[in-house]
């Protein structure tokens, strides 16, 4: 039996990082490219860490402005790993999960706004004494 996470309908031609820009750009199949920053891929890491292990237990992540990546290693056929420079790796990019992040990345990015505001968190990191 398969694990629907991993089922993916586009798979992508080309991943890219733009360093400078700290965006991983990825290319689809069907000839969308989606561009996501490296600080929206880290608050919606699909990790245990940030998703927690059941319904309601998801994590907000704040202060993670300018994070950047470090690495990206791919999974077998059907994801990647990226790691942040806060260090952060264990979460596995699957080609659905990045496809339909990547789809849904107005409201996506638009939600975890308000809920950082909704907690008076904010993207920056804290100030340093």
């Amino acid at each position: 039996m398969s694990d629907p996470r991993f089922d993916t309908q586009h798979r992508p031609k080309e991943i890219r990082y733009r360093k400078d820009e700290k965006k991983l750009e990825v290319d689809w199949d069907d000839g969308k490219t989606f561009a996501y920053p490296a600080e929206f891929l880290r608050v919606v890491s699909p990790s245990a860490e940030v998703q927690g292990h059941g319904p309601g237990q998801k994590m907000l992540v704040p202060s993670r402005r300018h994070v950047g990546i470090m690495a990206i290693e791919q999974v077998g056929n059907y994801a990647v790993r990226i790691k942040f420079d806060d260090l952060h790796d264990t979460g596995i990019y699957s080609w659905s999960y990045l496809r339909e992040i990547g789809e849904g990345y107005d409201a996506i990015w638009a939600e975890y706004l308000a809920a950082l505001e909704a907690k008076g968190l904010s993207r920056d990191p804290p100030k340093r004494k």
